[in-house]
Order: structure tokens, then C-alpha cells, then sequence
């Protein structure tokens, strides 16, 4: 600068100077302006991050809202089947389900199908099938009926209705339907019975060669778990019997046993409170409305379930309910345990640990 002093005259060194302090003057309010923009870009990121988190707190609490709606929607969207087997206590077990639905608010319904029909045409299926998932109003829903099962999937329903059951030794079966059928039983005393006024034993017609007391009539619980396919219900079918043990497994969530009903009522009252809370306590101490009894029934002589053991039939329908019974008595072992002659349900044994990502 002092070189430009010496050799430039003064007028040209004033005018250097107010253009260097004008330069300066610009820079100074460009930097200025920079600053200025940098602070309100860095609050406009600062508001944009703030909206983020006020967005995903906003979410969350949505998608919290969201799953608690479901949950408690998910309580009332749920449908039970259950298609009774004849004559195994399913009347004493449904009046149950009656007794309950007011006191746990849900709907029971009785599938009356034509002549007790366990197998639905292929349109009744598809109407079915519509109801028991598309009527909201009914929900949640006991459905029973003497109905075989039939397998939701085939009809593209995204939730299928959980199904449950009750079998019985094969022999006391026919035999208590065999008495049922001539003397009715004390549910309703007054209704004319089929074969009311035989009054010709479960003895005697198996010695007579009877068909009402046939090996062929005790082919029934396997084609009931098998299902709506023909070879279900073609007598002593091998296939049938090993689908039936397949759907017994896959497709129920528990399958009792009538001559261990109170547990089967215990463990769906653990498992299912929404429908069956009170069942238990109702089944002990209650007025016994529930309980129905065949009336007149005679046990068999060990010379007529000797004769029917021979059959082949007999020694299927009995694999299927042995089945059944060791599949019940693995789930009732893990559920309950017994002290001074009583059943308690065990608490729960698990929990949650190692949870990450942590907050």
C-alpha cells in the first residue's frame, strides 16, 4: 500500500481506498446475509426434525391406539365351532355355552341341518362359511350343531373360526344312542323318540344280529373329524381314519373326552375366558341344568363288547379315540396339576428377556 501511495497520485489513492472500503462493505454484507441464511436454514431443519419426532410420536401413538382397537376387536371377532358328535355330552356341554353367553356377552347358535345331516352341500358350505365370518353382528360367536368339519381354507377366508370337540369311548356311544333313540332321555322327557316302544335290549339286538347295534353304526367320530370329502364316510376307510387323526391335531385347538368333561371344561376356561369364564365353577356347583342322562340304558354284557370288538370297524373307531385321549391327556399334563385330589391350572411359565433395539 505504500508502494501505491508513492507512485499513484492522491485523487487516484482516495478513490482506491473508497472501493477497497466499498468491496469490504460488500463482503461484509454478503457474509451477513450467509449468516443469516444458515441461521434460518438451521431452524428450518430444527423445525423439520421436531415435526419428524411430533409425526412418529403422533404414529406410534396411532399405531398403539390402532393395536389396542384391534386387540379388543380381535376378542370380539372370534368364532367357536363346535361340531358335536352325537351322543357324547354334547347337550350337557352346549347348555354350558347357553348358560354362559349372557353373563360373557356372545352369541350361540345352533346349526340345524335337515334331518341332522353332517354333510352340507356344496352351497350350503359357501353360505356357511359367509356367515360365520361376514356377520359382524353375531360376533363373537359359539357355533354347534351335529355338523362334520369343514375346512375354511377352501373358501379363501383370511381367519378361520377355532373349532373344538368331545368324543367318547365308541362302544358307550352306540350304546347310549341306542337307548336314547327308544327311551329319550330327562333333558325333555315328553318327546316321542324314532324307535320309541322297542323295547328290546342293546343285549339282544347284538345277539339278534340287530342293525341298530351293528359295527358299521360305530363308524361316526372318524368321519365327523375327516370332514366333507366321500371317502370320510366310507366305512372302515383307512384314509378317513388317518385324516381324521391329522385334522384332529392341525386343525382343532383342543379336543376332550366325556369321560373327562370337567377338565375339558377346566382347560377351555383357562385357554378361552372370554367365553367360558365361570365354566368350571358352573359345572361343579350349578343347578346342573347342563347335565343330561339317557334314560332306561342298560350297560352291555362283556359278551356283547367282546362281539363287537371283533370288528374291525370297533378296533378303527377305537385307535381314533385312544387317539384323541393320549393327545388330551398330553395337553391337560402341561396345563394342570393335581393336589389332594384337585386340579389347578399351572401359572404362567414364560416371559420376555434380551429385548433390543433398547430405547
Amino acid at each position: 500500500m505504500g508502494l501505491l501511495r508513492v507512485m499513484m497520485p492522491p485523487k487516484l489513492q482516495l478513490l482506491a481506498l473508497l472501493a477497497f472500503a466499498v468491496a469490504m462493505f460488500f463482503l461484509e454484507n454478503q457474509i451477513q446475509k450467509l449468516e443469516e441464511s444458515r441461521g434460518k436454514l438451521e431452524r428450518a431443519i430444527a423445525r423439520h426434525e421436531v415435526r419428524e419426532i411430533e409425526q412418529r410420536h403422533t404414529q406410534d401413538g396411532l399405531r398403539e391406539r390402532d393395536s389396542t382397537a384391534a386387540a379388543s376387536d380381535g376378542e370380539d371377532d372370534v368364532v367357536i365351532i363346535y361340531n358335536r358328535v352325537p351322543k357324547t355330552a354334547s347337550t350337557s356341554f352346549t347348555n354350558i355355552a347357553y348358560d354362559l353367553c349372557g353373563k360373557n356377552h356372545y352369541h350361540v347358535l345352533h346349526i340345524n341341518t335337515t334331518k341332522n345331516n353332517p354333510v352340507m352341500s356344496i352351497q350350503d358350505q359357501v353360505r356357511f362359511v359367509k356367515n360365520v365370518t361376514e356377520w359382524r353382528e353375531m360376533k363373537p360367536a359359539f357355533y354347534h350343531g351335529h355338523v362334520s368339519f369343514l375346512d375354511f381354507t377352501k373358501f379363501g377366508v383370511k381367519r378361520k373360526p377355532i373349532y373344538i370337540n368331545v368324543i367318547r369311548d365308541p362302544i358307550e356311544r352306540l350304546v347310549s344312542y341306542y337307548y336314547f333313540l327308544r327311551f329319550g332321555d330327562d333333558y325333555r322327557p315328553g318327546l316321542r323318540r324314532r324307535k320309541q316302544g322297542d323295547k328290546k335290549t342293546f343285549d339282544e339286538c347284538v345277539s339278534a344280529g340287530g342293525s341298530d347295534c351293528a359295527p358299521e353304526k360305530l363308524w361316526l367320530q372318524i368321519p365327523f373329524f375327516c370332514g366333507h370329502y366321500s371317502e370320510c364316510w366310507n366305512v372302515g376307510s383307512q384314509w378317513a381314519l388317518e385324516q381324521a387323526k391329522y385334522n384332529l391335531v392341525n386343525e382343532y385347538m383342543l379336543v376332550g373326552v366325556t369321560e373327562e368333561l370337567e377338565d375339558f371344561v377346566m382347560m377351555l376356561e383357562a385357554a378361552l375366558p372370554r367365553f367360558f369364564r365361570g365354566a368350571t365353577e358352573l359345572y361343579k356347583t350349578g343347578k346342573k341344568s347342563h347335565l343330561r342322562k339317557t334314560s332306561e340304558k342298560k350297560p352291555p354284557t362283556k359278551e356283547s363288547i367282546a362281539k363287537l370288538q371283533q370288528s374291525a370297524i370297533w378296533k378303527m373307531e377305537n385307535e381314533f379315540y385312544e387317539f384323541a385321549l393320549e393327545q388330551f391327556q398330553f395337553v391337560r399334563a402341561h396345563a394342570v396339576r393335581e393336589k389332594d385330589g384337585e386340579l389347578y391350572l399351572l401359572a404362567q411359565n414364560f416371559f420376555y428377556e434380551k429385548i433390543y433395539p433398547k430405547n
